[in-house]
Order: structure tokens, then sequence, then C-alpha cells
């Protein structure tokens, strides 16, 4: 009786263990490099993602919340083009 509980829960564990792996395997598929120039000062950033543009998105606000200060300025600089993108 005790060994079927031991094999029950060895069972739902590496069930759970498989389920995180596959869920988490594709979240950094893509790495890119932004490099942001925002009002003579710049900044380059490495991020992962899902998609290529995940990556950048995050790579490029990343970026761009070393160089700008306040919300105004964030949001420009993110929406400013970045000075250059390059996988890793």
């Amino acid at each position: 009786m005790k060994n079927k509980g031991i094999l029950i829960i060895v069972v739902f564990a590496l069930a759970f263990l498989a389920i995180m792996w596959t869920s988490t395997r594709n979240l950094s598929a893509y790495r890119v490099e932004v490099c942001m120039e925002y009002q003579g000062r710049s900044a380059c950033r490495t991020a992962a993602g899902a998609t290529r543009e995940q990556a950048e998105r995050t790579a490029r606000d990343n970026a761009c919340a070393l160089i700008a200060s306040g919300m105004t300025d964030s949001i420009a600089c993110q929406n400013t083009a970045p000075q250059s993108v390059s996988s890793k």
C-alpha cells in the first residue's frame, strides 16, 4: 500500500515536470540585441522571446529605460526606430 502511494507521487511529479518543460521550452526561441539612441544618449540591450518581435520589443524597452526619463520620454524613445538590431 505504501509503495503504491509513492508510485503515484512519482508519476504526478514526472507529469508535472513534463508539462513545465514543454510549456517553457519555446519561451526564448529568439534572442536579439537592440541599440537605441534618444536625445543624445544611447544604450544597447539583449533580450529573448518566443517570437523575434517579442524579443526585439523587450530589448527596445529595456534600452529606453536606461536613456529616457519619465513616461513621456519613455514612450517617445520606444516609438523611435532602433539604431541597430542584431540576432544573437
